[in-house]
């Protein structure tokens, strides 16, 4: 019997400086068996970051078909399509043929490595975006897990704030391309 998504319950208070957005949004987060916590707090990064009111998480590593978000129009069209992690150009070009634009937030230890392998191909893509995230600065965050979260996030230029009770944190944005 396959194992079921842990379930969790956040309270996200956006403050995007950058685009003059405020919001606040009641999120489901669905952590698959092997997802992290800390790959589950980049995927509500990348949620902020990328705000819209048709932008929903998706089934996500579930199915090879969807991306970890994605923006899709009434008409059901993907107007941005949104991973998390390492994915490969592979992957990415599954969003170019879908989607108006394409969004990447790499993290981890070994982004740079990555990177290296990836940046000529990564290029290559038409309207793709690549961006990163130190891994000391997105690893403390699954600290802030707990079944029901209330976050606040404040954007601002590449810098993102992250709140919870007394605990803060704060994560810089590198674009890559």
């Amino acid at each position: 019997m396959a194992l079921k998504p842990t379930i969790y319950k956040a309270t996200l208070n956006l403050v995007d400086m950058n685009r003059d957005v405020y919001a606040t949004e009641k999120l489901t987060l669905a952590l698959h068996p092997s997802e992290t916590a800390v790959r589950m707090m980049v995927r509500v990064l990348a949620y902020a970051l990328n705000y819209d009111q048709d932008l929903s998480f998706t089934k996500g590593l579930s199915t090879a078909e969807e991306p970890d978000l994605w923006i899709t129009r009434p008409d059901n069209s993907v107007d941005c399509w949104i991973e998390v992690g390492q994915a490969s150009p592979e992957r990415l070009r599954k969003g170019v043929s879908r989607a108006d634009k394409v969004r990447l937030y790499a993290y981890g230890s070994e982004v740079d490595i990555w990177w290296g392998k990836h940046r000529d191909a990564m290029n290559a893509l038409p309207k793709t975006e690549v961006f990163s995230f130190v891994a000391d600065q997105v690893d403390p965050l699954s600290d802030l897990c707990e079944r029901n979260m209330e976050l606040t996030i404040t954007i601002s230029e590449e810098q993102l704030f992250i709140a919870s009770g007394d605990q803060q944190f704060e994560v810089l944005l590198k674009r890559l391309t």
